[in-house]
């Protein structure tokens, strides 16, 4: 071996298996190389169809024209041109294209990354229905991701109260993030109140038609201050609680969702059953497939 810098040249010639006269172009890198060698210690022991599983990919990115980096990830200077925006009160700022798009990420977890959005009043059982999804979608081998409602107050929205313009802006957040994981390829179940109608159509609007599922869990006021499994009705009922949903803050059901869940006092099917409603969907749709 020769030492280059805080690389070693590396004697690929010893590894008379594989015919690198394939994959290595003339100006490889010796960080590439060394990221092959390291690979390829492994591939001696593998024989030949694992060999060119693992090569494929590279020889791909050879013999794809032009630069990738500058043509599809926002260019550097003199290559392409950089389109500077202004989105809300963020100035001069660039949107940056991958390489790598939602496609390949959706081929790759055979499914494609959705939105499903929870809505419904305190104690309609949003939190236990979206467990019970996440759980039926990993036992089939599907990626998904839990946004929780007072699980994102813990963190990402523990600054935010529970007035109007503090709820708005807890969707919003949320909405984005929920947008992220989709774009991933990941299906995203959001869970959480969500009480006014024009915050969750705003965040309907943030995805492509047809990636925004809503779920409404229709159940009567009386059934979930019966349930109360946090004891907050009870709370706001005793004037402890200002502006809880359903009391002394109104809930706007959807008009137009993809799912309704219809619970009644001697008409509740169990989280598993509803869950598997949702999942009949995405299946008719196509997200559980690439």
């Amino acid at each position: 071996m020769t030492a280059v810098g805080d690389f070693r040249m590396l004697n690929l010639s010893k590894f008379s298996d594989l015919d690198f006269s394939e994959v290595l172009p003339a100006k490889l890198t010796v960080v590439k190389a060394a990221l092959l060698y390291s690979g390829c210690k492994k591939l001696s022991m593998c024989g030949s169809g694992a060999r060119s599983s693992v090569l494929r990919p590279v020889k791909a990115m050879e013999s794809s024209t032009g630069d990738v980096l500058t043509k599809d990830c926002g260019g550097f200077p003199g290559k392409s041109k950089v389109q500077i925006t202004t989105v809300g009160d963020s100035s001069n700022i660039v949107w940056h294209k991958s390489s790598v798009e939602k496609s390949d990420r959706e081929e790759l977890l055979n499914q494609k990354g959705c939105i499903i959005w929870i809505t419904g009043l305190s104690g309609s059982g949003k939190s236990t229905l979206a467990c019970a999804l996440s759980h039926a979608l990993h036992a089939r081998g599907k990626l998904s991701y839990i946004l929780d409602g007072d699980n994102c107050r813990h963190g990402l929205n523990s600054d935010l109260s529970f007035k109007a313009e503090d709820r708005a802006e807890n969707i919003r957040r949320i909405g984005e993030v929920a947008k992220l994981f989709a774009d991933s390829g990941v299906i995203c179940i959001a869970s959480l109140i969500s009480p006014y109608r024009k915050d969750r159509d705003a965040c309907r609007a943030l995805l492509p038609e047809g990636e925004f599922i809503e779920v409404y869990m229709d159940v009567p006021l009386q059934l979930c201050e019966t349930r109360d499994p946090k004891g907050l009705y009870k709370l706001a009922r005793a004037g402890k609680i200002k502006g809880f949903t359903g009391v002394d803050d109104p809930y706007e059901p959807p008009l137009n969702s993809e799912i309704v869940l219809c619970q009644r006092e001697k008409m509740c099917d169990s989280p598993n059953a509803l869950a598997e409603i949702v999942i009949l969907y995405l299946e008719r749709k196509g997200y559980l497939e690439a």
